[in-house]
């Protein structure tokens, strides 16, 4: 590979980076200033109030069902061999444990490739994908600008490949694309619901983002739109955060803002690996009364809302998402499409100290997910 194609891969990855690996760049924190209470009585009769509270009672709900309830409605082949390629950090290890779990209820084979999340090792594992000739390829969150040489190769010999967690597109060679652009979008309306409920439509927000990562970009948006129509007059400023923050001066950065914009009432995490650490500093400075609500929650912002110490999470599906991927698969290795799988919604949930199932890690949003699917599959 040249000088020039190599830079413009490294670009890409360094540009849309997995959210599972930002996960794993969390570093565990501890002894915090508690979280404020989570009710704050607002202005009755106010419709963006009344809208945001509707919302907020709408994502608070556990989901019961899964959103595909369609049967395959044929036997579905075993012995298929599926590669799944790894991110390189314990998330997507995570993830491709799910998916395993459900391949052995269908009778499959997985093998996992490791990659250091590195341009040459992501491409290395295609390149070993494609001289295993599986019957499917899964993957999460590399762009296909790293891979679009073995996507062709794996397209050409009929392999589909199916990605979760990307910004990107369906088509040339990726079958299934779950948690991208057009999925993540309801994530900033979920913590708008919660910001403008707990304020009381009365908020002064600050939003701290990692623009680098654009498949982040439409929660950010999405936020701004429902916090405005919501909070009418309610003030909100946007914080760019640098990669190079992120486990290193993150809670110094968030002390510093707040203690030179000491009217703000809420601050809102586009990833919840930003809030990891910042508890305990706001308690070193002396800064209190301060909510805080995070995107994709994780062990540690779980462990954080069970103490009081942050006060909301959205949770990710990486349950449903893994068994939605075999889902699909099952579907095409019948003669069927994925279509009724990329429609499908998948579960979100807005989870506080009242609701929250666990604290113990990744939980599942829908309890019984395994015996829903299974029944789809004719396992049940």
């Amino acid at each position: 590979m040249s000088s020039r194609p190599r830079r413009a891969v490294r670009r890409a990855l360094t540009a849309i980076l997995p959210v599972a690996a930002l996960l794993a760049l969390a570093a565990c924190g501890s002894g915090a200033t508690p979280a404020a209470d989570s009710t704050q009585a607002g202005a009755p009769g106010s419709p963006g109030l009344t809208a945001a509270r509707a919302a907020l009672a709408k994502y608070s709900e556990r989901p019961a069902t899964i959103s595909v309830t369609e049967p395959v409605g044929k036997a579905i082949p075993q012995g298929k061999k599926i590669d799944f390629i790894l991110c390189g950090v314990q998330s997507c290890k995570d993830l491709a444990g799910f998916f395993t779990e459900a391949a052995e209820e269908l009778g499959w084979q997985v093998k996992q490739i490791a990659t250091q999340g590195t341009p040459e090792s992501v491409q290395a594992a295609y390149e070993q994908a494609v001289r295993d000739k599986p019957d499917a390829v899964v993957a999460s969150g590399f762009p296909r600008a790293v891979y679009a040489k073995q996507l062709a190769q794996l397209k050409a010999a009929g392999i589909p490949v199916i990605q979760s967690n990307a910004d990107d597109v369906t088509g040339e060679g990726v079958s299934l694309l779950k948690n991208g652009p057009k999925d993540v979008g309801v994530q900033g309306e979920m913590l708008a619901s919660w910001v403008v409920s707990n304020s009381g439509a009365k908020a002064d927000t600050v939003y701290f983002d990692l623009p680098a990562y654009t498949i982040l970009k439409p929660v950010k948006d999405s936020f701004a739109t429902k916090y405005k129509e919501w909070c009418d007059g309610c003030a909100l400023d946007n914080v760019d955060v640098p990669i190079t923050a992120v486990g290193k001066d993150m809670p110094d950065r968030v002390v510093s803002y707040l203690r030179s914009h000491p009217k703000v009432t809420h601050v809102v995490f586009s990833l919840g690996l930003l809030n990891v650490g910042v508890p305990a500093a706001l308690k070193t400075a002396g800064i209190t009364g301060k909510r805080i609500v995070v995107n994709v929650g994780d062990a540690q912002n779980y462990q954080y809302i069970e103490g009081g110490l942050t006060d909301g999470a959205m949770a990710l599906n990486s349950h449903e998402t893994a068994w939605l991927q075999a889902d699909a698969l099952a579907r095409h290795f019948t003669g069927g499409t994925m279509a009724v799988d990329q429609k499908a919604a998948l579960p979100n949930m807005l989870v506080t100290k009242d609701n929250l199932p666990s604290a113990d890690g990744d939980f599942p949003i829908v309890e019984d997910y395994e015996k829903q699917f299974k029944a789809l599959w004719g396992l049940s």
